[in-house]
């Protein structure tokens, strides 16, 4: 398999992934199962708007519980003790300073499966996640963001 086809995630958040699809494939299944049949009692299928609800809630399930499982065959665990402590990489907490507004910032860079901006994971594959990788303390960067141009400078890698 090509390497870019792979899903780099942490040991965490595969074990999350592991016990999401686990649960979508018992209970998950179950309760969509008892909601068909519910809906199915009610009668006339050809007029029953609550089992054609049902068994749209059943393909969308399907195709989540799918891709879960496609992410988890592409998975690598990523180890962190074989990148450069003191570049940005993948996995790395990294204090950053917008030159522009003064403002502080603390990220961590994570796979596309794992960002989340409210927590302060960014993606690597981000504009920024792009701009800030391979550079060590002290390095300023200019970023192409949907934002415009922004400046930063690396002030501490975690």
């Amino acid at each position: 398999m090509p390497e870019e086809n792979f899903v780099y995630l942490t040991k965490d958040r595969l074990v999350e992934l592991e016990k999401e699809l686990k649960e979508m494939k018992t209970t998950g299944r179950k309760e969509i199962a008892a909601k068909i049949a519910e809906a199915r009692a009610h009668g006339d299928l050809s007029e029953n708007a609550e089992y054609e609800a049902a068994k749209e809630e059943q393909g969308l399930f399907e195709l989540k519980l799918s891709k879960l499982e496609g992410v988890l065959s592409r998975a690598r665990i990523i180890d962190k003790s074989k990148f450069p402590q003191d570049q940005v990489h993948i996995l790395s907490k990294v204090k950053i300073k917008n030159l522009k507004t003064q403002k502080i910032f603390d990220y961590m860079l994570v796979s596309p499966e794992e960002a989340d901006f409210q927590e302060g994971k960014i993606s690597v594959t981000s504009p920024v996640g792009k701009g800030l990788m391979g550079t060590k303390p002290g390095d300023k960067v200019k970023v192409k963001a949907p934002a415009g141009l922004l400046e930063f400078e690396i002030l501490n890698i975690d």
